[in-house]
């Protein structure tokens, strides 16, 4: 393993996000050492996300919501898999099924592990795990729509396969966690 030197670390924000400037020195890979770096990291810590699968009518179901950091380049509304932050001490697991409940109404109790992966290891230590669960209608106990206390305006969609192979294919689906997991469906189903 190679040699990290964090000589300092300063907290600049410390809010919903965390940003860290870190001054540090790496091994270079002839060994020798990088000189004094500065970093500013966007801590996030882990995330959940989820596939829904209704196997009955071949849904796919998403969510829908607003992001603003989006709207530069295009209306800000991002068709996405349900995802969310764990509450501390709470297991990636629990916390999808947590989520998938307040976003899109139904209780799940199997999850299958698609994948952990970090979006932007650049900059963030934003870490996601990432699930798959079939559904059927008997687990929607409720509507869905997000957590009203955390201003979350979710509309739950449901997409049969051709047309989400089909979104995929034109570059319509522009989440990084939602294009992995309907590519491992894709891929799977594909077998």
């Amino acid at each position: 393993m190679k040699k990290v030197e964090v000589h300092g670390r300063r907290r600049l924000l410390d809010d919903f996000f965390r940003i860290d400037e870190v001054t540090l020195s790496h091994q270079l890979c002839d060994g020798s050492m990088s000189r004094p770096l500065r970093r500013l990291v966007l801590e996030r810590g882990d995330a959940v996300a989820a596939l829904l699968f209704r196997p009955a009518d071949q849904q796919v179901i998403l969510v829908r919501q607003f992001r603003y950091p989006t709207c530069g380049r295009g209306d800000g509304w991002l068709l996405e898999v349900v995802a969310g932050i764990p509450d501390p001490e709470e297991e990636p697991a629990a916390a999808a099924r947590r989520e998938i409940m307040e976003e899109t109404g139904y209780q799940v109790d199997e999850l299958e592990r698609i994948a952990v992966f970090y979006t932007t290891p650049g900059g963030s230590s934003a870490h996601i795990h990432l699930f798959y669960a079939q559904v059927s209608e008997v687990q929607r106990l409720a509507l869905g729509g997000g957590c009203r206390a955390e201003d979350e305006d979710i509309e739950v969609v449901e997409l049969g396969l051709e047309e989400v192979w089909g979104m995929l294919d034109e570059g319509r689906i522009e989440d990084a966690k939602t294009l992995i997991a309907l590519m491992w469906l894709r891929s799977r189903r594909d077998h």
